[in-house]
């Protein structure tokens, strides 16, 4: 797509950035197909070629609107259009940067401006987890949309205590281990019966994605810099010759995502550029050390998984879309006995949590729940499995049916 790019966004490396992605689109139309915004109000400007167009404007000149917020606000940032474009277009990398220049253009209404300031500060404050604890307290007595976002308090169980030669990071993050510690825990109890420790950095917090998916893309790095100070002397050992961790280990997927593309997002600052190369080279999607696990874990088993017990399996869109991980976890618990399906419908589209994205775009994010429910729901499954704490606590708001992570179905059965 020929772009001309406006005088002020020559001279910006986002302004660069987003020209060299645009020039790869081809306006196919191929990613309005699997677009879950596209396919509920089949509005051209709420899928991935019309915002794309909508972004072009601007950075060649033309006056954001109000309407231009709003439809990339629209945007889930699920990136299923990119594991449908044929041409390689980054759009998640260029929905963050066409975001952050409207949002200089186009003031929002104070009501907004409040809600998104508590998101981002809010949700990554130390403040978080006892509100949390406050707010499962009284449960009972709060109304249906806080409830929503209140998970039901479960045990998260013992940490193990052993030394392994064989260590890994894992980050705590803000808002898992206020909501379900159970799923930190159960990682921790896993590893450990495959003989690989566990270690966390207690100065390392929000990978960043909330502030930098808020806008606050300055906010973000800070907090992305701050774990890498905290994870570096890990990665690098110690000074009596003791290695550095063989890799940082993540459990909530949109972490993963995040942590992955530390080294893009933080290419032109030249303190940090190497060291966010080498932390996104180290970081690994849990799921992705299953290969080697299974063999490991197999005798370990208390009793061989009940196959007549269906696991339906939600892949988030961080996992599958964002780092491009497909089908390892069914496959690998599968060879572990269990039974885990896929929804036979649409399982490759978003269930609407998408990060902070539930809580400004309720009905949207609503209907896209129920939709992803109904095609879970014909599996007759006896839990949820999913792979990211947003979309577990989102889709656990619409069932009686328990939804877990895949790991602590696993930790489960280990005993």
């Amino acid at each position: 797509m020929q772009t001309q790019l406006a005088p002020e966004y020559q001279q910006r490396a986002d302004g660069r950035a987003a020209e060299a992605i645009l020039r790869k689109c081809v306006h196919c139309g191929f990613c309005t197909a699997t677009c879950p915004t596209y396919q509920l109000l089949g509005d051209e400007l709420d899928g991935p070629r019309g915002r794309i167009y909508l972004m072009k404007q601007v950075l060649e000149g033309a006056a954001p609107t109000r309407s231009t917020q709003l439809h990339l606000d629209r945007c889930l940032t699920c990136r299923n259009c990119e594991s449908t474009c044929p041409s390689g277009v980054d759009y998640g990398h260029l929905v963050d940067i066409g975001r952050q220049i409207v949002d200089e253009k186009v003031p929002r209404p104070a009501s907004e401006k409040v809600v998104r300031w508590l998101l981002k500060e809010g949700l990554t404050s130390p403040l978080f987890a006892p509100a949390m604890k406050l707010g499962q307290w009284v449960r009972p007595l709060l109304p249906g949309v806080l409830k929503d976002k209140v998970p039901v308090p479960r045990a998260a169980g013992p940490l193990p205590t052993r030394a392994h030669a064989r260590r890994v990071l894992l980050l705590a993050g803000c808002v898992q281990p206020a909501m379900m510690p159970s799923i930190h825990n159960a990682t921790a109890r896993v590893l450990d019966a495959a003989g690989i420790q566990s270690l966390v950095a207690p100065q390392a917090g929000c990978c960043g994605a909330v502030k930098f998916h808020l806008n606050d893309q300055d906010g973000g790095k800070a907090q992305m810099r701050a774990n890498i100070d905290a994870w570096w002397p890990l990665i690098e050992g110690g000074e009596e010759g003791e290695e550095g961790v063989e890799a940082i280990v993540m459990n909530a997927s949109g972490c993963g995502v995040t942590v992955k593309e530390y080294g893009h997002i933080l290419r032109d600052d030249p303190a940090y550029a190497a060291k966010a190369e080498r932390v996104s080279a180290l970081t690994r999607d849990l799921s992705e050390l299953l290969p080697e696990l299974v063999p490991l874990l197999r005798p370990k088993l208390r009793q061989a998984p009940d196959a007549s017990r269906v696991i339906a399996f939600h892949p988030p869109c961080t996992l599958q879309h964002g780092q491009q991980l497909k089908g390892g976890v069914e496959r690998q618990l599968g060879e572990l006995g269990f039974t885990v399906q896929v929804a036979r419908n649409e399982a490759h589209l978003c269930c609407g949590s998408a990060g902070t994205y539930s809580v400004l775009n309720p009905d949207i994010a609503h209907t896209l729940r129920d939709r992803k429910l109904g095609h879970l729901g014909e599996l007759q499954p006896a839990v949820i499995a999913s792979a990211n704490i947003g979309c577990i606590t989102h889709l656990q708001s619409g069932t009686d049916t328990p939804v877990r992570h895949w790991v602590e179905v696993l930790d489960q059965a280990l005993g």
